[in-house]
């Protein structure tokens, strides 16, 4: 396919339908003739036309998880979140709402903000000064040399903002897709005791992949290389995503232990009134989503060497370290993992059709300690490894798929939710181009 023409976004901020007819109808015709249960055709992870429709029917449309409580605690503090041709600034307003703007100046289009977190008052852009407020209305354009200037046409582009159990998403859309409430019902039960608004920021790591946004998601939502990831292997069981039935041999033994810890896990979370059940819903609504409580091996409690805790503090009204982790999985970019002693958020943002940032924070309570409640290397010491190896395995994949040899291959049943992250996403771009 030959590279879309650029076209600029048009007057409500969605990027304009710009690919010429011919090479629609390619696109069309790659998502129609998908195979079930296989992977994607090459083009869908290298070709710059469809990260173009991906920008637009999928990070364009849909609520895409941004950062968390923790990163925003006083009015004034702000993240910028950038993906695909997108900036936007997340920030917290004196009122303790969070308003979404368009990082991008109504004078000249210069970025307003260029950090990636700090605190402001008003926005002032580092050009020409043009001067906004927390909410983004035009308060200070030196000069303008128009006796009719109206500052009121001129504010920053707004988007739409969700806050929920402490984490915040975003989207661009004109009309956000309405199911995310529905979904927000099902998740913040299993969330709100941890409390993030009692958390603060441990550690944040941004990782630039060489893949394509959707291998690092297939990635995520499977298991079945999870031997590459021995630090994880220690707490996290590597049986995750089986059945019985498809126990390979030298797992049989983990895969009895870990029905017996979750049966543990079960008794204690209906002990303290924790929902723990699976709830599975990755391709069957469009705010797609996985979540359960499940148990860690060894002690139990966390990601470390032999499953006990890595801070000392209980998350906000916990009654126990020994809880596993909620584990959540939301289309489509974003997973999570709450433990009883700290919580841990994912956020993938696109960069272009062959990079991709990885966003991980690890959040701790609010009143840890480092060096006397937590040690910091050792809190994400097992996550950052996995991070790194996961890199190693996407990026294998980026390279194969750029092969003149390459063809899709079969999902094993194990990797059943990759199938279902591939469902969602073909259903959501065919109803945007429909």
């Amino acid at each position: 396919m030959t590279a879309p023409v650029h076209q600029p976004l048009n007057s409500r901020g969605k990027l304009a339908s710009s690919l010429p007819a011919e090479q629609l109808a390619e696109i069309n015709e790659l998502f129609a003739f998908r195979r079930t249960g296989y992977s994607l055709d090459a083009p869908f992870y290298t070709d710059p036309a469809i990260f173009k429709v991906d920008m637009e029917a999928i990070f364009g449309q849909h609520w895409i998880f941004a950062g968390s409580v923790a990163e925003l605690p006083e009015p004034g503090d702000y993240i910028t979140v950038d993906y695909g041709p997108y900036s936007l600034i997340v920030l917290r307003t004196d009122e303790g709402d969070v308003n979404v703007l368009h990082n991008v100046c109504r004078h000249r289009g210069a970025r307003v903000l260029t950090e990636a977190a700090g605190s402001t008052g008003n926005l002032v852009c580092g050009y020409h000064s043009w001067t906004y407020s927390p909410e983004g209305n035009l308060i200070h354009a030196s000069a303008p040399g128009e006796a009719k200037f109206d500052k009121n046409c001129f504010a920053l582009k707004r988007a739409h903002s969700r806050e929920v159990a402490g984490l915040i998403f975003v989207c661009i859309a004109d009309e956000p897709p309405t199911d995310f409430d529905e979904t927000s019902k099902i998740f913040e039960p299993y969330l709100a005791p941890h409390d993030l608004s009692k958390t603060k920021i441990a550690y944040q790591q941004n990782i630039i992949e060489e893949g394509n946004w959707k291998l690092v998601m297939e990635n995520n939502r499977e298991c079945y290389h999870c031997d590459g990831h021995p630090e994880l292997a220690c707490s996290l069981f590597p049986t995750w995503g089986l059945t019985e039935g498809l126990i390979p041999p030298h797992l049989e033994e983990v895969w009895d232990r870990n029905k017996e810890a979750q049966s543990s896990l079960e008794e204690r979370c209906r002990r303290y009134g924790l929902p723990y059940e699976v709830v599975e819903e990755l391709d069957t609504r469009i705010a797609g989503i996985r979540i359960s409580r499940e148990s860690l091996d060894g002690e139990g409690e966390s990601f470390s060497a032999d499953g006990r805790r890595l801070s000392k503090k209980l998350l906000g009204d916990l009654p126990d370290f020994r809880l596993g982790r909620c584990s959540m999985h939301l289309q489509p970019n974003s997973w999570f993992h709450f433990l009883g002693d700290h919580v841990i958020t994912f956020g993938v943002f696109p960069i272009n059709e062959h990079q991709s940032l990885v966003r991980t924070t690890w959040l701790v309570a609010d009143d840890a300690e480092e060096g006397v409640d937590y040690d910091l290397e050792k809190l994400t010491y097992t996550w950052k490894q996995t991070n790194l190896q996961d890199k190693a395995f996407v990026e294998l994949c980026q390279q194969g798929a750029a092969s003149p040899a390459y063809e899709p291959g079969p999902y094993m049943k194990s990797e059943y939710q990759v199938e279902a992250f591939i469902n969602w996403y073909v259903q959501r771009v065919q109803e945007h181009l429909a």
